[in-house]
């Protein structure tokens, strides 16, 4: 663990596996925010640059690396590798049209599944399925999975409810998003909801193993807490679907790094 110091440039990952997106389209949003991060947060100038990686094996490669200082996650990433990376959240993301907690849902074929133990044999398909402890532990924490129970990761949500409505044994785990499309779906009345997650955080942004001094720390979460509220800051958040951000709410049994 190295700590940066103030004349350091400070790298921010974002990494969103599962969700659509290239590096190429992504790097000048990201190159706005991180500007007007540093101008909110009163850094020096040029202080704190942004990539992204659109995988779990590119986001964790490039936040083990020496001088990445910052996480920008998905809360499933942050459930399943905040231990591994050493990340300790300093805000959560208020989302456009979700806001900055949502419930995941487990979505069945009508009739099929009446519990976990009814789940036997099955596979769940999620964006969030590369975070087995998130989806067995957070997302479907009420339900205790039968073990033979596989969990999957896709980006192919579509697909997976046709799969679903086929009556293969296999569910998806929806978020807030995907769950609020299913009405418009033609096989809708395939599909039943058959749990709901707890309100749980959308997306963190964290210090990574504590590359960030503790003031440089504070004055960021502080800027951050302002963004959305300025002009120059919200400018910033718009492209990237941002309202703006909030103290953290992490459920009680989020792991710690």
């Amino acid at each position: 663990m190295s700590t940066l110091s103030a004349a350091a440039i400070a790298i921010l990952v974002f990494c969103a596996p599962g969700y659509p997106g290239s590096a190429d389209d992504a790097q000048p949003l990201l190159d706005q925010f991180a500007s007007a991060l540093v101008t909110a947060s009163g850094w020096p100038a040029g202080s704190l640059a942004a990539v992204y990686d659109p995988t779990e094996e590119g986001g964790v490669a490039k936040l083990s690396s020496a001088d990445a200082a910052l996480a920008f996650v998905p809360y499933p990433f942050f459930v399943e590798h905040a231990a591994q990376l050493h990340l300790t959240p300093l805000v959560q993301a208020d989302v456009a049209d979700v806001g900055p907690q949502q419930r995941w849902t487990l979505v069945a074929k009508s009739g099929r599944v009446t519990g976990p133990a009814s789940m036997a044999g099955y596979t769940i398909l999620s964006v969030a399925g590369y975070a087995r402890d998130f989806v067995r532990h957070s997302a479907l924490e009420s339900w205790v999975l039968p073990p033979d129970v596989k969990i999957e990761a896709t980006g192919q949500i579509l697909s997976a409810l046709r799969r679903v409505a086929a009556g293969e044994p296999v569910a998806a785990l929806l978020d807030q998003n995907q769950a609020a499309a299913l009405p418009s779906l033609p096989f809708a009345t395939e599909l039943k909801a058959v749990m709901q997650s707890p309100e749980l955080p959308v997306a963190i942004i964290a210090v990574v193993d504590s590359r960030v001094t503790a003031g440089r720390a504070r004055s960021l979460q502080a800027g951050l807490l302002k963004m959305g509220h300025v002009s120059g800051s919200a400018d910033s958040l718009g492209p990237l679907l941002l309202h703006g951000f909030v103290l953290p709410k992490l459920p009680p049994h989020t792991t710690a790094p």
